[in-house]
């Protein structure tokens, strides 16, 4: 029997399990799947297990809901609330993830995530690939209303360019201060309503393009909800980088496998 916890971060959902016995150190493929399942197990778009460290408050490991891993910003968010919960830090959380060590406060029901430097943009013809803890391949367009992201989003990751190890794909439009977003996310192999790392990836690309440089703080739109990426710009180099939005707990339950 598992006892799990549920969040969702600006509707990216997430199964929260506390590894602090180190059970679930190795937890197979398949179990993931089933329990990320919409229909056969609890349902969501990944599977997150926090525990202590020696040398840090916790680790946060984060697996995609076909048991592939990667970074989550909205993810990681909603472990740090998790973590919070479990007693694991007490003002500012630092903590492990797979692309290194990660600070975040909380400020009530918002998260405020650090995320690690960006200092390439790659181009792709006329689109934009940002790596911001995972893969993001960013396409500009006038209206997001007129786009099939399932559709676009396919078609650009399975390509020969990015059918080996997978790639995010985001439609941005540009607003007054603001812009707005769809995310395709590879692993979960569909739309989400959220992707924290897909919001910085498109919030860094739509500076870049306007070689915008100093301080920003960007809103995003997504169906989920709305996030913040605030950060510096020096001369193609983005640091001082963070991720905020809204995390909060569902519900919770056991499961038998």
């Amino acid at each position: 029997m598992i006892h799990f916890e549920k969040y969702q971060g600006t509707g990216n959902d997430f199964i929260m399990l506390d590894n602090g016995s180190g059970e679930y150190d190795n937890i197979t493929v398949h179990t993931i799947q089933y329990l990320c399942h919409r229909r056969f197990g609890i349902g969501a778009d990944g599977l997150i297990w926090v525990k202590p460290l020696e040398e840090g408050p916790f680790e946060m490991r984060y697996f995609n809901a076909d048991g592939t891993r990667s970074f989550c910003g909205n993810g990681a968010r909603c472990a740090v609330k998790f973590a919070k919960s479990l007693g694991l830090f007490h003002e500012m959380a630092v903590f492990h993830a797979i692309d290194g060590i990660h600070e975040a406060v909380i400020d009530g029901s918002v998260v405020h995530l650090k995320m690690k430097d960006v200092s390439e943009i790659a181009r792709d013809g006329e689109d934009y690939v940002v790596h911001t803890g995972s893969p993001h391949y960013i396409r500009f367009v006038p209206s997001i209303d007129t786009v099939d992201i399932v559709d676009l989003g396919k078609e650009i990751r399975y390509n020969d360019s990015y059918r080996s190890e997978g790639i995010n794909v985001n439609t941005v439009e540009i607003c007054d201060d603001s812009i707005k977003l769809l995310t395709y996310e590879r692993g979960v192999e569909d739309e989400t309503l959220s992707c924290g790392t897909g919001a910085t990836a498109a919030a860094l690309a739509t500076i870049f393009r306007t070689s915008k440089n100093g301080a920003f703080s960007m809103p995003v739109h997504l169906k989920g909800g709305d996030l913040e990426i605030s950060g510096v710009h020096e001369k193609g180099l983005f640091h001082s980088l963070y991720l905020s939005g809204p995390a909060e707990k569902v519900f919770d339950g056991t499961i038998t496998l």
